[in-house]
């Protein structure tokens, strides 16, 4: 894997590199997001981990630059605590993971790794046959053909659910990655939710086999 790392702040960045090099990882360093995208427009990277707050030109704005030129360029965006909606910005316009400053180098590598298996997953997915496709952009499903009723709401939690395909997210993690107003912190709108969901799709509530329940932990898509 080639990742390009992007922070101006000069310590952190060489940690988090020198610790990535060191589990095997190739890391490119950028100091600021205008050297990001010069560097982006010579090297091929699969991923990179991108600073929102930066001066000149903010990890925002070269989110966007870089979905419109390299679109599959994986990115994980680091924010500071308290700034929620930059992470919800951020994961709207084509992030894919956020981590929240201070900034655990393990924790980093960890969600480095996950975002590495969903990527082979989904194109495991692409070159094979499933009854349930997702249109993200017409923001449509159907299973076996046959278009399903969602709500807003159930088509972000199962969109979210079969990206991560095989992976167990805590019911806070499906909040933060489908944050809407049918969503209210501490409540159990996901399980409602969930339990539509299933309903639709056709799951036995009380022996799932499409989305499980793995109790003290959260909910996971097999499929």
């Amino acid at each position: 894997m080639r990742l390009l790392l992007v922070d101006d702040d000069d310590t952190l960045r060489q940690v988090l590199g020198d610790y990535l090099e060191s589990k095997g990882i190739e890391v490119r360093l950028a100091a600021s997001g205008a050297e990001a995208l010069e560097v982006l427009a010579l090297e091929n990277f699969d991923l990179m981990v991108l600073d929102v707050m930066m001066p000149q030109m903010d990890g925002l704005e070269v989110l966007k630059r870089t979905g419109i030129d390299y679109p599959s360029l994986s990115v994980i965006m680091l924010t500071a605590v308290g700034d929620e909606p930059d992470r919800i910005l951020g994961l709207e316009m084509g992030a894919d993971d956020y981590l929240v400053k201070p900034v655990s180098p393990r924790e980093l590598l960890a969600r480095i790794k996950a975002l590495s298996r969903r990527r082979d997953k989904a194109v495991e997915r692409k070159h094979s046959s499933t009854p349930l496709e997702i249109d993200n952009e017409k923001r449509e499903a159907s299973l076996s053909g046959i278009p399903l009723v969602l709500t807003s709401a159930e088509f972000a939690l199962l969109a979210i659910l079969y990206q991560n395909k095989g992976i167990v997210l805590a019911r806070e993690r499906l909040m933060d990655l489908a944050r809407g107003k049918e969503f209210v912190a501490f409540d159990r709108s996901i399980d409602v939710h969930i339990s539509h969901l299933r309903q639709k799709l056709g799951d036995d509530p009380k022996s799932p086999r499409i989305i499980k329940t793995i109790r003290g932990a959260g909910y996971i898509f097999t499929g």
